[in-house]
């Protein structure tokens, strides 16, 4: 089983900045996949964005040209930089993670933490 703890979400200005990490931790063999998705009240939860283990990385239209991910394969961690943060990007983002086995996922998420963008 795969745990993760998200942190860093909060309380911010819109055109504001903020940083998101989590850590993976427990029986850890390897994670194909490490990134974030969010979801607002009354909406689906989405992608923001997504890393492989070389590097890789997609963002949801959202996300383009204002977030940056990155990962530590060597700690298990992967950040999530936030900059010229819009009201429409409160919601709860959730720490996601997943071990290829073959052509299909096994998926982990963490318990979500709350981003809130004040206008």
């Amino acid at each position: 089983q795969v745990h993760l703890q998200e942190s860093g979400g909060g309380l911010v200005q819109a055109g504001g900045s903020l940083r998101l990490s989590c850590i993976a931790s427990g029986r850890i063999f390897k994670l194909d996949f490490m990134g974030w998705y969010r979801q607002a009240p009354g909406k689906q939860r989405e992608l923001v964005a997504r890393i492989d283990e070389f590097g890789n990385s997609i963002y949801g239209d959202s996300a383009k040209g204002r977030f940056t991910i990155s990962r530590d394969n060597g700690k298990n961690t992967v950040a999530l930089q936030m900059n010229s943060l819009e009201f429409e990007d409160t919601a709860v983002y959730f720490c996601y993670a997943a071990l290829m086995i073959g052509s299909s996922p096994l998926s982990y998420w963490g318990q979500g933490t709350q981003v809130t963008v004040s206008s």
